[in-house]
């Protein structure tokens, strides 16, 4: 019985060990003037501890930054290439281009 425990115990402080490896990803294009869809400004929804990478699609240069929301942060300025960041505050971001706000904008919800 007591090895029993002992293995039960090994396992799960295993797993709790491996929960950030399963950490969520979220991928978000960036075309030429329009983040995730040409059109209405989209809103991409996901949970805290996502990390989220913005993949440069279009010839253009663009870059990422909040301009509203929680936590602030902002990419160089790319015309390909990935930029990644890692949400842990739970709210509602405005992210734009700055070079072609306010028409290309998105909103990125980060939920429990």
């Amino acid at each position: 019985m007591r090895k029993l425990l002992v293995a039960l115990l090994i396992a799960a402080a295993s797993a709790v060990l491996a929960v950030p490896a399963l950490a969520a990803t979220r991928s978000v294009k960036v075309g030429d003037d329009y983040y995730v869809r040409k059109g209405s400004t989209p809103t991409v929804t996901v949970k805290k501890g996502t990390k989220v990478t913005w993949r440069w699609a279009g010839r253009d240069m663009h870059n990422v930054a909040v301009t509203k929301g929680p936590v602030k942060f902002r990419s160089s300025f790319k015309s390909s290439g990935t930029y990644s960041k890692t949400v842990r505050t739970r709210g509602t971001y405005t992210i734009v281009c700055t070079i072609h706000q306010p028409d290309m904008k998105m909103k990125l919800r980060v939920t429990r």
